[in-house]
């Protein structure tokens, strides 16, 4: 009985060797062929607009093109199903931002995957919202259209990028700051609500800066505040939520990067090592400045600092979303 005992140990530690040095050697060649950078809105949109600039760049760090799967549907729900469901091998990776790594735990109480269903790889950038409006709204500040709002209470509506999603949150920020009754319109992306915020088909929208600062350079839409502490030097004539009256609306956001759980830590760091990479890019530098978009701080890189993030907005939101 003993020898036998003796033997199973040394067979279970020889089979732990071998898996360790498999996991090794799958970390030390990794990657050996494209990677696959989900992407839970439409093409166009914010996250879109920053998984590209980010994966151009980290693609030439990793040695192996990355390519950009948009999957839309339940305010990015769809898409993280979809990765948490994916291989942990470091081949299916996912961006996600508050609205579907945090507050979609509220929204959609029945989810297939939980927080726990993906490993966090950094931090890629930091977003600050914004609520435009269309061309021709009455309206041409944020006083006045709070003030025609109340004065037609269910009248007004507002686009966003579907339920869940950050642009989503903007505008129930926004609403509760503001104290109104609107029409919240979910789009299947940012890109489609701003299209028809464009053509008058909608009063406005909840978007990122980074989406929306060209049509209101532009002068498409019409631009009445942003929820940040300071001005964005794109837009430097539209004004903070406290210059213009509301400082309860905040709206400054985040997207980072994710993987499925069980992906080596190995892998994690060269991914975490590009998207650093990446995003300390003149390159990329330059396209977030265009965007009115921040890289995070070298102190705001690693994979814990992202974890803490969607720890604290899973609760922030659920706070914001439960009635």
């Amino acid at each position: 009985m003993i020898a036998a005992v003796a033997r199973l140990s040394k067979l279970a530690a020889t089979l732990a060797l071998v898996l360790a040095t498999s996991v090794s050697a799958s970390a030390d060649d990794y990657p050996k062929r494209p990677i696959t950078m989900i992407v839970p809105f439409a093409a166009g949109g914010t996250s879109d607009v920053i998984a590209r600039a980010v994966a151009e760049q980290m693609a030439a760090t990793l040695g192996q093109t990355i390519i950009i799967e948009n999957v839309v549907g339940a305010g990015g729900s769809t898409a993280l199903a979809r990765a948490a469901r994916s291989a942990p091998d470091g081949y299916t990776i996912a961006i996600g931002n508050a609205g579907t790594s945090a507050a979609t735990y509220t929204i959609y109480p029945k989810l297939s995957f939980t927080p726990g269903s993906f490993a966090s790889i950094g931090m890629v950038a930091k977003t600050f919202g914004v609520v435009a409006l269309r061309k021709d709204f009455p309206a041409s500040d944020l006083k006045g259209f709070i003030a025609y709002a109340k004065a037609n209470p269910g009248k007004v509506n507002l686009g966003h990028a579907g339920i869940g999603s950050s642009n989503y949150l903007i505008c129930k920020s926004f609403v509760q700051a503001a104290g109104i009754d609107v029409t919240l319109v979910g789009y299947r992306g940012a890109a489609p609500a701003l299209t028809d915020a464009i053509g008058g088909q909608i009063d406005g929208v909840c978007d990122s800066a980074a989406s929306v600062s060209q049509a209101i350079d532009d002068k498409l839409v019409k631009g009445i505040v942003v929820g940040s502490t300071v001005r964005l030097a794109t837009l430097p004539d539209l004004p903070t939520s406290a210059e213009a009256g509301l400082p309860d609306f905040e709206a400054q956001g985040w997207n980072g990067l994710f993987a499925p759980k069980g992906t080596p830590p190995e892998i994690i760091a060269k991914l975490n090592a590009a998207a650093r990479a990446s995003v300390e890019s003149d390159l990329v530098k330059k396209r977030f400045q265009d965007l009115s978009t921040v890289a995070p701080d070298a102190n705001e890189h690693a994979p814990e600092v992202l974890q803490q993030l969607v720890t604290r907005d899973v609760a922030k939101y659920n706070k914001l979303l439960t009635p």
